[in-house]
């Protein structure tokens, strides 16, 4: 064999090995993608705030508080508001989950994509689903499409929404942590002050503070050189009071910033809510506390100068129970603490600092109160002494509807007092936007099966399981210069999916 032979023979090698690599590394991307790991973009708003569809980024323009919008191709299609280059008119109007302010719906802005995430495929195949897992599945009333739901009934269960809580088999289940802490809502901030407040467009008013005093308070909130303190020069013995005026601001209702805002007077209140702020006492002697009203029973949180942590209720008939309290160091005179009070899925957790005190009212129907009709919750901060309070941010809880946001009285699959009952491989599903979320609660005709095989309504079936989703990947991007598309990732909204336990 020449030389030239030869050189010939092992470039006709390189290449046959080079082709047989790539034709190896096709496959086994194909394998891992059809069995293991497969990227999926979200279409839709259904899971938003926890994960976004397609949808409109915005930042008020009297405060400045950033929040997205739903981007509803049906609305924007039928009204005709394109503005050219993958900018649209936002038609209806959104409204600010902070300040309340309206948008101009003339006021064109781009259109960001839906995020994308990564799916653990077949993972059920070898492990059971757990329940607040984020979910893909086979729709099952069209198999050919795959929707992503929140995990909330398994096979043998019964599934039933009280006043936006879930309950399994008459017992209500509570929320890892992670997860609560992904469906806090805003309902206000006080560190974005309006730079307008005149402007008649804050819920149909001029903006107001809508922390107020109560009678015979003196706490001070209206110093223009520093809009966002709230400060108390008072007596250590007397308690003085503000609470949140929803006349003033954004009520409690059960609103999403990402859903259509001619739909907010239907929604019903969430009472399961959360506040926190950076405190100081700044004499040395007082206290500082938060409390929330749930049905007709106020929940007080509150610590003193001397570090003692108390938790405690306020009956209808003005009687105070002490209902969990705990000794910490005493506080530092004019520095800076943390401090949290929350009460959701019937959980009361106070937090100063990294001490944590806990109070549990039970997992009955009726062990945080009566519920006497959809009663608004009432939120307060109250003090003694001299305090300076910071960074005050007010939220809510995700509240699962069990009627139609358009005619209340309707009720839902698994409504109260109408429980839903899962039989074997049957899951129950729900999305985290519960106003706007098409899901076990609705679907109304049965589900599509292989060879004229039917699936219950309201159901999905273990065979359409595809995978858990755990990661977005690719968060709606940036724009660069006239591109009408974002193509470069927002890395600071990367994030792990969380789950069940």
């Amino acid at each position: 064999m020449t030389d030239k032979t030869a050189a010939r023979a092992t470039t006709a090698e390189s290449i046959a090995n080079t082709f047989e690599w790539m034709i190896t590394a096709f496959i086994l991307a194909f394998v891992f993608r059809a069995f293991v790991l497969e990227a999926f973009r979200i279409p839709t708003g259904s899971m938003a705030d926890t994960l976004m569809g397609d949808h409109f980024n915005v930042r008020c323009t009297q405060c400045g508080y950033s929040y997205e919008y739903n981007f509803n191709p049906y609305i924007q299609d039928r009204q005709k508001t394109s503005a050219g280059g993958g900018f649209y008119r936002m038609v209806p109007s959104p409204r600010c989950p902070s300040c309340g302010y309206y948008e101009n719906a003339s006021m064109a802005v781009p259109k960001a994509n839906g995020d994308r995430i990564l799916v653990f495929k077949c993972l059920y195949q070898f492990v059971e689903p757990k329940r607040w897992d984020v979910i893909v599945f086979k729709n099952p009333t069209g198999p050919k499409e795959n929707y992503i739901k929140r995990l909330i009934g398994k096979p043998g269960e019964t599934v039933e929404i009280i006043d936006g809580d879930i309950y399994i088999n008459e017992v209500l289940v509570r929320k890892p942590p992670k997860v609560q802490q992904e469906m806090w809502m805003p309902i206000y901030n006080n560190n974005y002050q309006p730079i307008r407040p005149m402007e008649g467009r804050f819920n149909e008013h001029a903006w107001r503070q809508p922390f107020t005093n109560d009678n015979n308070s003196e706490w001070q909130f209206n110093n223009p050189s520093r809009p966002v303190e709230f400060t108390l020069d008072g007596k250590p013995d007397k308690i003085d009071i503000m609470f949140y005026d929803t006349h003033n601001g954004n009520d409690f209702r059960a609103t999403y910033a990402y859903g259509n805002p001619m739909y907010y007077k239907y929604l019903p209140f969430c009472s399961d809510l959360m506040m926190k702020f950076d405190a100081k006492i700044k004499d040395g002697q007082g206290s500082v506390g938060i409390g929330f009203t749930k049905y007709r029973t106020l929940y007080n949180a509150w610590v003193n100068s001397a570090g003692l942590m108390v938790i405690e209720k306020v009956d209808s008939s003005g009687q105070t129970i002490e209902l969990a309290k705990k000794q910490i160091g005493p506080i530092q005179k004019n520095k800076d603490f943390f401090m949290q009070f929350s009460d959701a899925d019937h959980l009361l957790i106070f937090e100063i600092g990294d001490q944590k005190l806990t109070f549990d009212l039970g997992t009955g129907k009726d062990d945080a109160g009566q519920r006497l009709g959809n009663i608004e919750p009432k939120a307060i901060i109250f003090g003694s002494g001299g305090l300076v309070i910071r960074n005050v941010g007010l939220y809510r809880d995700i509240h699962y509807l069990s009627a139609r946001i358009d005619a209340q009285d309707t009720a839902l699959r698994a409504g109260e007092g109408n429980p839903f009952t899962l039989k074997a491989n049957e899951y129950f599903a729900m999305g985290d936007n519960s106003p706007d979320s098409a899901d076990s609660r609705i679907w109304d005709v049965e589900g599509i099966g292989n060879n004229g095989i039917s699936y219950r309504m309201g159901t999905v079936p273990r065979d359409y399981l595809v995978g858990k989703a755990f990661f977005v990947y690719w968060p709606s991007g940036f724009r660069v210069g006239n591109f009408q598309f974002a193509f470069i990732p927002n890395a600071g909204k990367m994030r792990y999916i969380y789950g069940g336990h």
